[in-house]
């Protein structure tokens, strides 16, 4: 109420109050505006492009199509996959960090960003800071094998010929600071041996050096040592994984094979540039979900050597990224590995 003689003001006019809570909005940043209804109403305005900073072909580009087509159905906006490759998986990683956070750019990476995070201490970006968890969709686990050069039948007979023969028996990887790699190092650690890591220009070489006996072991990841363990020419020991692996349901887990605490398989998921508005999170995240419930997609998964990742949510996503980063700095500091 006015005092006497104070000078009365007229009510504002609902349109001015409009206008000046739009300006509000707009002063506190794009993030402001961005988390309007009309965003959610609107989301996706556009194409949607899902970065993958691996080769054509690959296992992670060939889980990123089969995400792409699904949500292309079902946002009702073309999605296109692009391979930037390089700086192991660290130019992809950056092209979407320094993208607009308007879930319109993705990342579609995998284990090997946890692990360049914890070997690199000069990356063009912060894994925690600069990018938001959307989806895991797979795990792409490795499988132990053995031969011809050795042939032990359990993983705790291989352990057994390391320690009778330190420094003797070399396990190959796809490079230093590969999951290969590391799973290597991980297994030297928990059971405290001493074997020698061979780098290879990738995968498929360090295989054809073990068929031909010149490489003892390695973790080879699923889609290469499928064809070679179902041909017999190597013997599966383990798989790297929570879980027992479809394809390969004899074969036991490192844990269940006597090696405590050992869990190495390689994560395939969806991020975004941080400050990602929260309807297009979860429009996302939801769509995902739905893809993984498919069952063309899962057996598309699985023919390619991973299994599709259980229900979940960014959250735990977020959380899974974490834990693996946690685990894989603690490798790496007491291996001392450094990168090329």
């Amino acid at each position: 109420m006015n005092k006497p003689g104070q000078k009365q003001h007229p009510a504002p006019h609902p349109r001015r109050q409009a206008l000046q809570r739009l300006a509000a909005l707009a002063g506190g940043g794009a993030g402001a505006l961005l988390g309007l209804p009309s965003f959610a109403q609107g989301y996706p305005a556009r194409p949607l492009r899902i970065v993958v900073p691996w080769p054509a072909g690959g296992l992670v580009d060939v889980a990123a199509r089969q995400l792409g087509t699904r949500l292309q159905a079902a946002l009702g906006q073309p999605v296109v996959v692009e391979n930037r490759v390089g700086a192991g998986g660290s130019i992809g990683a950056d092209v979407v960090a320094k993208a607009p956070a308007d879930g319109h750019t993705l990342l579609f990476s995998t284990s090997a960003l946890t692990i360049n995070v914890a070997m690199q201490t000069k990356l063009p970006f912060d894994l925690q800071r600069d990018f938001e968890p959307v989806c895991l969709l797979a795990h792409a686990p490795s499988v132990l094998v053995v031969g011809p050069s050795i042939n032990p039948a359990s993983v705790q007979e291989l352990v057994a010929l390391a320690r009778a023969r330190p420094g003797q028996l070399s396990y190959g990887s796809a490079g230093v600071g590969s999951p290969a790699h590391l799973a290597g190092e991980l297994l030297k650690s928990l059971q405290k041996l001493f074997i020698v890591h061979i780098p290879y220009t990738g995968a498929p070489a360090a295989m054809n050096d073990q068929l031909a006996g010149r490489l003892d072991f390695q973790f080879a990841n699923a889609a290469v040592a499928l064809p070679q363990v179902r041909a017999g020419k190597v013997r599966a020991l383990a798989v790297t994984g929570a879980q027992r692996f479809a394809a390969l349901p004899q074969v036991p887990t490192m844990v269940e094979a006597g090696v405590s605490n050992f869990e190495a398989d390689q994560w395939l998921g969806l991020l975004a540039p941080r400050g990602l508005p929260g309807a297009a999170q979860a429009r996302l995240s939801a769509e995902c979900q739905k893809a993984l419930a498919q069952d063309d997609l899962r057996a598309a998964l699985l023919q390619a050597g991973m299994t599709a990742a259980p229900a979940g949510t960014p959250a735990s996503f977020d959380a899974a990224l974490k834990a693996e980063l946690a685990k894989w700095t603690a490798v790496v500091k007491a291996a001392n590995i450094q990168p090329e």
